[in-house]
């Protein structure tokens, strides 16, 4: 009989590799990205890049987290029918229990993004579970667990098909990757599933994300089927379409296409694609009765040591601007901000504009007139820090609100990704500005926030309303008075370079 894997070596296990994986990208990552670094052509995107791989090293040296999305929790395991396992609570308690032992840890809180009650009153459940839990079982003696975290900004990028059998996957993957933008983080890995049934071929796109970065690997073989064929022509195809890290154009959008496939009717094509963002985390272990798992640092002469051109940015202080003075910014600019933002997310835009509405004033020490927003939910601060990280959100999510923070008078917009035409249009009649963040970097622009503290809703925790004093907060002027959007004539420069 096998050693006893225990319940305290699965709760303990799960915990750690959730904060592990809060603070180290998987090796592999880190080299693709350090590739793409090196490789890239595009000043903009060689920038974020570079803060994406400044904020990794920063991250795995001070054991804080990568994004402040520190992501939903998926959760695959093997159960060894042969494996000892000393339980009595249910496998998928245990699991759940080690989430919220890792999220609530002191020396590095995470934050908690899950809500209960989805479709009515969306309460955090103020632990970061339930995970989504996915088991199979096979003859082995023990338990094979491979635990991720999924941030919002990715997931929300998902697709999801059912082609005639004639169709072509390679069309449908090229044409959903063009309308995904920027708000997955790009550089990233896409994960593709193709058949089983719709169920199946979601899974099997979340699952392939888990395998490591290899793609040069297999452009040094060659192809050897038509699976890989397919992810080798839309890893370079993607690449040539010239969105670029950030979406700001260049040469590196995907890192590698991971593709998996089932089966299926013969009547369906079902076809599933889920990109995972500059904050790739994951980590796979076993269990088989040897205590907890334990995983192994990364070197940190991983990384290469990178430092950004802080000398030829432009400085702006936030209290010198006016919307008669914006207009000196153009679309592409890299600015360094200094002075006071207010922050503000879906929750926090839906109340402020409840009260608008209604005819009420803002809480007492709100003022949005004239004030940059910045979309943002931040991680809770630890040992003495004025913030966690706190690297911007989604911005198109905020696109609906756009037109009422306009009225109420606000100067412009921090946030991350492409905004739609109807929000650019707004920009540009009302002669305000959308500057962005880099996504991916939320421990590196942490250390620009100077100052925090809370003006309103409090209730809505990490969407609350903030005050931040900030100091040289590296962003790029995304879309400028004209409302030329970086969005746009970025990718379309690169894409004509690429061709």
């Amino acid at each position: 009989m096998s050693k006893k894997i225990t319940e305290q070596d699965i709760i303990d296990s799960v915990a750690s590799a959730c904060q592990f994986i809060s603070f180290y990208h998987p090796e592999d990552f880190v080299k693709g990205m350090v590739e793409a670094y090196e490789n890239e052509k595009s000043d903009a995107a060689k920038n974020a890049i570079g803060q994406i791989l400044i904020n990794s090293k920063m991250c795995a040296m001070g054991h804080r987290p990568l994004c402040q999305d520190t992501g939903s929790v998926n959760i695959f395991v093997k159960v060894g029918l042969k494996a000892n396992l000393d339980i009595t609570k249910n496998l998928e308690d245990l699991l759940n229990e080690g989430v919220a032992k890792g999220y609530t840890d002191p020396d590095n809180t995470l934050r908690y993004s899950v809500v209960a009650d989805p479709a009515g009153k969306r309460v955090n459940t103020k632990n970061n579970t339930p995970a989504v839990i996915h088991v199979s079982v096979d003859n082995s003696d023990r338990l094979d667990i491979t635990v991720a975290a999924k941030g919002g900004g990715s997931e929300n990028k998902s697709k999801f098909a059912v082609l005639n059998p004639s169709d072509s996957i390679y069309d449908w993957v090229m044409a959903n990757v063009k309308d995904m933008g920027a708000g997955w983080c790009p550089p990233g890995i896409l994960g593709i599933g193709i058949g089983g049934n719709p169920e199946k071929s979601m899974l099997l796109a979340k699952e392939s994300l888990m395998g490591h970065v290899d793609i040069h690997e297999l452009k040094a073989r060659g192809p050897q089927n038509p699976l890989e064929e397919l992810r080798l022509k839309l890893y370079e195809d993607i690449n040539k379409l010239g969105i670029g890290a950030q979406g700001l154009g260049g040469l590196t959008t995907v890192l590698d296409v991971k593709i998996l496939d089932y089966p299926c009717h013969a009547a369906s094509l079902p076809v599933a694609m889920i990109p995972n963002c500059a904050a790739t985390r994951h980590i796979h272990f076993e269990l088989n009765g040897n205590g907890p798992a334990k995983f192994n640092k990364p070197d940190l002469d991983l990384w290469p040591d990178i430092k950004l051109p802080m000398d030829t940015i432009k400085r702006v202080n936030i209290e010198d601007l006016t919307k008669e003075n914006l207009s000196q910014f153009k679309s592409g600019d890299t600015l360094l901000l200094s002075g006071k933002i207010l922050t503000a997310r879906d929750a926090a835009h839906k109340k402020i504009v409840e009260y608008k509405n209604a005819g009420k004033p803002l809480p007492n020490g709100v003022d949005l007139k004239d004030k940059f927003i910045y979309y943002v939910g931040p991680v809770d601060p630890v040992k003495g820090e004025v913030v966690g990280p706190a690297g911007p959100t989604t911005s198109t999510r905020m696109d609906k609100f756009t037109k009422d923070m306009m009225e109420i008078g606000i100067m412009g917009m921090i946030g991350k990704g492409e905004r739609k035409q109807p929000t650019i249009d707004l920009i540009k009649d009302y002669k305000s500005i959308y500057l962005i963040a880099t996504g991916g970097a939320a421990y590196l622009i942490a250390q620009s926030i100077k100052g925090a503290k809370t003006l309103a809703f409090e209730e809505l925790g990490m969407e609350a309303i903030y005050e931040f004093e900030v100091k040289d907060m590296p962003v790029t002027v995304a879309v400028d008075t004209e409302g030329n959007s970086i969005h746009t004539t970025g990718p379309a420069k690169w894409r004509t370079i690429n061709k």
